[in-house]
């Protein structure tokens, strides 16, 4: 049953039998758990309780039978040896008892999603389009830190379905204008399909009761098709609904809704159903929607901070009778804590520029009067423009803009005869074999997206196309950017090339100069990892996994990545080492890690590693130690297998993005303590108080606000066999974060788990699309991760492509 069902019949057992639970008031995660302060007068207890029954409209009452049982007492005696840090384990029980008890008053007040509460009342609500809208709320957690058990509370917004007839959601989401087309096309019955699947619809056809359902999917055929057994004659949906409620509906030609399962189908005319209030919208969401979105949950970090103040003051915990109830106490400031902010990293830049050394100001800078390093070359290059709207002049004239701006930056790129080539296959040949270039190898694809929606769609292919089959470098630019490209726009898009054919765009000083503790002194090779997830409603889509390694030491600069498909929403890297036997071969070693430490070993002049430092993006905290066990063990097989006896020192970092601490300067109006976003400087570190009892992590922003209000990432060593300071790692994550290639500016997230995002997103782009009907109406289906289903292996990026940083 639903949490919300489960909660009004507990509701209705604690209001009917309150002197059988001793007066006591329990808590309920909406679930199997009930939590006391004090123990029941009762080892094991059975109660009847009635409640209305929602899903028909409030009228009669359902009975439940339900069982409180004891399973175990908490004691706090651990939780308070765990945070004086004289014991490892987490009572996690005890933690999840009281968080629990602090979020009981709230879910009966607000809507809950996850561990966030929202409701309307909170203002700042708006539509962002395609029949969804924004809800405000905030987000409240329980966590062990140094100063104790703290809370957690930061403003959150996220996407709800809008209250709305289900016929006015599928004209907006399908962005018809107007009265509803005769015919729905069967691309746009699929697309409506995937977001109504799971939705609650109240039908509005019977005036006497208003009926819940769940829906299940959307019938391929349109009503006037539909057919049901009724007493043994088959009867048309039509004719049911004229017969029985005397309504004659309108949309015949349009698909019905389904409710149920396919063998018991209930059909619902999308003109009679309402999508009921308060249901999350958990797709993706489009690039208007998010642009809204932004918009309306965007605030200065003031703004920001006096927004979680408010939630506090309305929490009003003090009188909370949960709280009191289990005798918990919050306070109602926020917490003070210590930082220091660490100095910019210099940057090395080629001699032959005015500027060789470069010292960023507040996490940026320029290429004003610096070249690159190493600036790459390009010999041939062609470009393809989809843009319907655009004059080849236009083309033609960007082409010859950005080709002198790599040059000016110090590349060498070739300037192209651009000639404009209607039949492409053709005349192409014809002016190819004029300009001598038949034959030569093409060192880049600049490819202008065509206008509008159909922009993604393209971008995903031509990558698909090129760089699994074509093994060809490609730049994609939206036609918007061709028509009024800035300098600023030209020099970021020449940064992105330069390291896609092979060049450097600048390094840290100190890696030149052997002066980075614990990377210079010894052959280290820095990895990047994460793992992308399909959206919610894929359910047959695998996870893709990337893995990125820096191939140039001591620069650090290069990465090359490797990526792998594996099961439906599994977290753990399955493919970092294989072992396969082989009836002839014998063993065969395999794996992305041992493939990587060798392409390193090539680069580096058969140098071996002598240092790994790991870094990990993606873990929640509640999956540390199965990614540790499994991760480390695949990085020292994949060691050993190279060589019996190498095992590098490894440290293992994980990379959290997605959380909700928020660090705010003590004056938002100090130069000393803020930028000119008010946000906390780049550099800003913090290794006490808010962080873990006993274990090694930090938070650290290493990158200037630009809109809203800086999230820190949170940094979490799991394991660390080169014995790193706390100062060393932070000073070297946060002067990685300045070597990201594609801008000029230090970046929120270090580089390698940046990358690998990157690649695994763009992993997403090779799959096979899928635009088939899989079970219309069918609510479930085998998921990826099931065992019984292979999950099909990613196709091979051309080598030709996957020596550069394609991914940029």
């Amino acid at each position: 049953m639903a949490r919300e069902r489960n909660r009004s019949i507990i509701n209705e057992l604690v209001r009917l039998h309150k002197q059988h639970l001793d007066g006591r008031l329990p808590v309920y995660d909406g679930r199997k758990g009930m939590f006391t302060a004090a123990p029941l007068p009762f080892k094991t207890k059975e109660f009847i309780v009635k409640v209305s029954n929602t899903e028909r409209g409030y009228q009669g009452e359902k009975e439940y039978k339900v069982t409180i049982k004891e399973v175990a007492k908490l004691n706090l005696y651990n939780l308070q040896q765990f945070l004086a840090g004289r014991q490892r384990e987490l009572p996690q029980d005890t933690i999840q008892a009281l968080d629990i008890a602090l979020r009981e008053t709230p879910t009966a007040k607000y809507t809950p999603i996850s561990r966030s509460f929202f409701s309307k009342s909170f203002g700042h609500c708006g539509d962002i389009g395609s029949g969804v809208e924004c809800w405000r709320g905030y987000y409240q957690s329980l966590r062990p830190t140094q100063m104790g058990l703290s809370l957690n509370i930061d403003i959150s917004a996220t996407a709800f379905y809008k209250a709305q007839p289900v016929m006015d959601f599928a004209l907006e989401y399908l962005n018809i204008r107007g009265d509803a087309p005769r015919r729905l096309f069967d691309q746009d019955r699929l697309k409506l399909k995937k977001a109504l699947k799971g939705v609650r619809v109240v039908a509005t056809h019977r005036p006497d009761i208003s009926i819940r359902y769940k829906i299940t999917g959307i019938t391929s055929a349109p009503l006037n098709e539909l057919t049901f057994d009724l007493d043994g004659t088959r009867v048309s949906v039509v004719q049911y609904f004229k017969r029985q409620y005397d309504y004659s509906l309108k949309y015949i030609q349009w698909p019905c809704l389904q409710a149920g399962s396919d063998s018991r189908p209930t059909y619902l005319p999308m003109e009679v159903c309402n999508i009921l209030g308060g249901q999350r919208y958990s797709r993706k969401l489009n690039e208007r929607q998010v642009t809204n979105i932004l918009r309306l949950a965007c605030e200065r970090p003031d703004k920001r901070e006096g927004s979680i103040v408010e939630v506090i003051n309305r929490s009003n915990y003090g009188i909370d009778d949960n709280a009191k109830e289990f005798g918990i106490k919050v306070m109602n400031q926020l917490a003070l804590v210590d930082a220091r902010v660490l100095p910019p990293p210099r940057l090395k830049y080629h001699q032959s520029g005015r500027e060789q050394i470069c010292n960023p100001s507040v996490g940026q800078w320029n290429m004003n009067n610096k070249r690159m390093i190493n600036g790459g070359s390009i010999r041939h290059w062609a470009c393809v423009s989809f843009g319907s709207r655009l004059q080849w002049n236009d083309v033609s004239v960007f082409c010859n803009y950005l080709v002198g701006t790599c040059n000016n930056m110090g590349m060498q790129a070739r300037q192209g005869n651009l000639e404009a080539v209607k039949n492409i296959y053709r005349q192409s040949a014809q002016v190819l074999a004029q300009q001598g270039l038949e034959g030569q190898n093409l060192e880049l694809l600049f490819v202008v997206l065509p206008d509008g929606p159909n922009a993604s769609d393209c971008y995903g292919r031509v990558k698909r196309l090129c760089e699994i089959e074509l093994g060809l470098i490609t730049q994609c630019c939206l036609p918007k950017h061709v028509q009024r490209a800035g300098t600023q726009y030209l020099q970021n898009m020449a940064l992105k090339i330069n390291v896609k054919v092979g060049g450097r765009n600048t390094v840290l000083e100190n890696a030149l100069l052997r002066r980075i503790p614990l990377l210079t002194d010894k052959p280290t090779i820095i990895f990047g990892a994460d793992v992308t997830h399909p959206s919610p409603g894929e359910d047959m889509s695998p996870s893709i996994a990337a893995v990125v390694a820096s191939m140039d030491w001591p620069e650090v600069s290069k990465y090359t990545c490797l990526v792998s498909s594996q099961g439906h929403r599994e977290e753990i890297i399955a493919d970092l080492f294989t072992e396969v036997k082989d009836p002839q071969k014998g063993v065969i070693y395999g794996g992305m890690i041992r493939e990587l430490l060798l392409s390193f070993y090539k680069a580096n002049k058969s140098c071996k590693p002598g240092r790994i430092i790991f870094y990990r993006d993606g873990v929640s905290e509640g999956q540390f130690s199965q990614v540790l066990l499994y991760e480390m063990d695949a990085i020292y097989r994949a060691c050993s297998s190279l060589e019996n006896g190498y095992l590098p020192q490894v440290t293992f970092v994980v990379v959290q993005k997605r959380h909700h601490t928020r660090l705010f300067p003590e004056d938002h109006r100090s130069g000393a303590m803020a930028d000119r976003s008010g946000n906390i400087l780049p550099g800003t570190v913090v290794d006490t108080k808010i962080c873990h009892p006993s274990e090694f992590d930090f938070y650290l922003c290493s990158h200037a606000g630009i809109q809203g209000t800086s999230r820190p990432t949170h940094y979490h060593v799991l394991y660390d066999d080169n014995n790193f300071t706390a100062d060393a790692l932070q000073t070297l994550t946060y002067n990685l974060c300045y070597t990201y290639a594609r801008c000029t500016r230090s970046v929120s997230i270090v580089p390698p788990a940046y990358y690998a995002h990157l690649a695994a997103f763009r992993a997403r782009h090779y799959l096979d699309d899928n635009h088939s009907d899989h079970g219309s109406s069918s609510v479930g289906g085998t998921r990826m991760n099931d065992h019984s289903v292979p999950v099909k292996p990613l196709p091979k990026v051309k080598e030709s492509v996957r020596q550069f940083m394609f991914y940029c």
